[in-house]
């Protein structure tokens, strides 16, 4: 009998970083064609300038930084789609242009490329948006397909506890561009899951603790779940493998911070949304809880120090 005698890491995928983007593009399909279908050609508008915005802004930046170009990784043209569908529809094109290129070259680029960024680049553009362009990035429309030139300015669901749960769960109502067809977000998630790009922990955890808090706070936490951006960023913007934390025990913790966030700035705050500042800041103490969320190393106890 043969043995190879090998070096770690001896366990052995098939996955790449492309392939994993490749993964999350695919499954973001039924959602950019919801948006599309709903909104129409603003919905086209935003979303090719966002993501032509940070492709170009990555390979400009490189070239400038005399590093290699990556763009063929997938990781900018993601950003830019999650970028778009997190833009309400009735947004200028300007600010698909700027908030990609801020996503790319402030949050991602400045901090290493991927795999440096503490924060998800595109919810760290779309806060750096809201916060500074607040009036357009809460200027929601109703949906009206291609038939954008009757559009009608108006509050989200959540804001006004307004609409039924059906449409809540197909997406005929006012919000950003991703986050308003429901069925469509449960159908990337399934795409997800069966391919095992990522595990059911995070999303589903997030979802829960959303829907228990909301119910703790004297809210419908079934309506909780459906209005608002919670479950788009449940799906595609808290499982982004760096600015999660990597064990099970952390998911944990990271998934229920996010929950009681989102709870407590709907219920609280001023602004009726709070995913994406609620993902941002489980984000930033990622490193702090895998740190305190350590899995035992074999070979040493528990506790023990070691490199």
């Amino acid at each position: 009998m043969n043995l190879r005698m090998s070096t770690a890491p001896h366990i052995k995928s098939s996955d790449t970083t492309s392939s994993l983007m490749r993964n999350v593009i695919i499954a973001l399909i039924p959602c950019t064609m919801a948006s599309i279908y709903f909104f129409g050609l603003n919905a086209i508008i935003l979303i090719l300038v966002s993501i032509a915005s940070a492709i170009l802004s990555e390979v400009i930046f490189e070239k400038l930084s005399h590093k290699k170009v990556t763009i063929n990784d997938g990781s900018a043209f993601l950003t830019g789609l999650l970028l778009a569908l997190n833009l309400p529809s009735s947004a200028p094109w300007w600010i698909a242009l700027l908030g990609s290129a801020f996503a790319i070259i402030i949050v991602k680029q400045l901090f290493g490329g991927l795999g440096g960024n503490f924060i998800n680049p595109a919810l760290g553009a779309r806060g750096m948006l809201v916060v500074s362009w607040a009036s357009i990035m809460t200027n929601f429309t109703t949906p009206t397909g291609f038939a954008t030139a009757d559009a009608v300015t108006s509050a989200t669901p959540l804001a006004t506890n307004a609409a039924d749960y059906t449409s809540l769960l197909f997406g005929n109502i006012p919000g950003t561009m991703g986050e308003t067809s429901k069925l469509m977000i449960l159908l990337g998630l399934a795409f997800l899951l069966i391919t095992r790009t990522i595990k059911w922990r995070i999303p589903v955890v997030t979802l829960a603790s959303t829907a228990l808090f909301s119910f703790i706070f004297g809210s419908d936490p079934l309506y909780a779940v459906l209005a608002g951006g919670i479950m788009f960023g449940a799906v595609f913007m808290a499982t982004d493998y760096v600015t999660s934390p990597m064990t099970a025990t952390g998911q944990y913790i990271y998934s229920v911070g996010i929950g009681l966030l989102v709870v407590i700035i709907r219920v609280f705050g001023n602004y009726p949304e709070g995913v994406t500042f609620a993902i941002i800041l489980m984000n930033v103490i990622t490193g702090l809880i895998d740190k305190y969320c350590r899995e035992r190393v074999y070979g040493h106890s528990k506790g023990e120090k070691h490199e």
